[in-house]
């Protein structure tokens, strides 16, 4: 699933967009995500309406139109929202098209359906049912993702430090990728329970998920299998992981296999010398 990284480059290579008029939308007619479907009588509300800025929170994407509406935007497990030329073939599941008055189209395709398109009130976003839910960003409101606020949300918590850190209403936009890499950064097993997490090690884990993400931002974020930015170009930070996906690969620490086992469902990497903790 796409993460605050690779939403982020897709806002990033939609920025050419910003200044265009939507002109038509359309829908395949199939539902995305829990089953809901497109809400096509207020997309078409934004037709006649320029788009005036991106932004995003957590793993959402916004975009900002006239008249105080913004476009939400969730990838899904293998969503993609890309710029297309008007006459470029349509991909098979292509569920939302924004045609602009320039001609190119805003494409949302998925073809798992477990992406999300919806219109939300400017001002009134954590209004919304999705992002009600979600802790504070850890880009765009990088302060209030302290050591102070980890450890707090910490106390009392039996749940694994992976499965904490993974948690959208503590964190808004880690997934299981950089969940992974940042608990090897501080050098604490993944499986460790969260209200073990000391004041001092949660001020170093809330400083390694910023410059976790910031590392792979400046990277365009991880294509392991679906992630395209909006222009169609893969991520490059996959050949920096330094231990998601690399099972049975020495540990640039200590040369220890980095070993793989399942924590709650998800895939989770570590080393077996270097997270003791």
């Amino acid at each position: 699933m796409p993460e605050l990284p690779e939403v982020e480059t897709v806002r990033r290579t939609l920025a050419p967009v910003v200044g265009a008029t939507i002109e038509t939308v359309w829908s395949s007619g199939k539902k995305l995500r829990l089953g809901q479907a497109v809400p096509m009588a207020q997309l078409r509300q934004l037709v006649g309406a320029r788009i005036e800025g991106l932004r995003r929170l957590g793993k959402y994407l916004l975009v900002d139109v006239e008249e105080r509406n913004s476009l939400l935007v969730h990838l899904g497990m293998s969503g993609r929202f890309r710029v297309n030329g008007g006459t470029d073939e349509r991909v098979k599941h292509t569920h939302v098209i924004f045609g602009l008055t320039d001609g190119r189209e805003l494409r949302f395709s998925d073809p798992r359906r477990f992406g999300q398109v919806d219109v939300v009130m400017r001002g009134a976003e954590r209004q919304h049912r999705a992002l009600a839910v979600l802790g504070p960003d850890p880009i765009e409101e990088a302060e209030a993702v302290s050591g102070e606020h980890l450890f707090a949300a910490s106390r009392g918590k039996t749940t694994t430090l992976k499965s904490f850190v993974l948690d959208q209403s503590i964190v808004a936009g880690v997934g299981n990728i950089y969940a992974s890499e940042a608990l090897w950064r501080i050098g604490v097993r993944p499986t460790v329970r969260a209200h073990r997490l000391t004041a001092a090690r949660a001020t170093e884990l809330a400083a390694v998920i910023k410059d976790v993400l910031h590392n792979a931002i400046e990277h365009n974020g991880t294509s392991l299998r679906d992630f395209v930015d909006a222009d169609g170009a893969s991520g490059e930070h996959a050949d920096y992981l330094l231990v998601y996906g690399r099972e049975g690969q020495p540990c640039s620490r200590c040369q220890t296999k980095i070993r793989r086992n399942v924590v709650q469902g998800r895939a989770t990497y570590y080393c077996p010398t270097c997270q003791k903790a």
